[in-house]
C-alpha cells in the first residue's frame, strides 16, 4: 500500500542490510521527514477518527426512558425476535403508525 518495494524479512538480512534499514530510526527528530498527509491519507484519518455506532436515521436517535406494562414488552421483544429486529424498531412502527391515523384523523 505504501508503494514502497517489498524488502526481505529482517531475519534474512546481513548486518549491513538492517543496518541500512534501520538506520533513519537512529534520528532523533523523525517526524521532521513526514510530508503532509495526501487527501486519499486524510480521507482515511478522518474515516478512523469518526465515532462508531448507528447509522443515523433520520434527524438522528434520542435515547429516551419509558415505562411500557411488562406483558406489552414481552409481546414486542417475541415480535422483534421473529421479524428479526430490535425492538426499537417495533415500537419506532408503532408510533409512526399511530401518528399517521391521527394525521389522517385530523385533515
Amino acid at each position: 500500500m505504501s508503494g514502497r518495494p517489498r524488502q526481505k524479512p529482517v531475519t534474512k538480512m546481513t548486518a549491513d542490510e538492517l543496518a541500512r534499514a534501520t538506520a533513519e530510526f537512529d534520528e532523533e527528530l523523525v517526524i521532521d521527514s513526514f510530508g503532509k498527509p495526501t487527501s486519499k491519507q486524510q480521507a482515511r484519518l478522518e474515516r478512523a477518527r469518526r465515532k462508531r455506532g448507528r447509522p443515523r436515521v433520520g434527524e438522528g436517535v434520542k435515547v429516551i426512558s419509558v415505562s411500557i406494562e411488562r406483558g406489552l414488552l414481552d409481546k414486542t421483544d417475541r415480535l422483534a425476535k421473529k421479524l428479526k429486529v430490535r425492538r426499537a424498531k417495533i415500537i419506532s412502527r408503532g408510533l409512526r403508525a399511530v401518528l399517521d391515523e391521527e394525521v389522517t384523523l385530523d385533515s
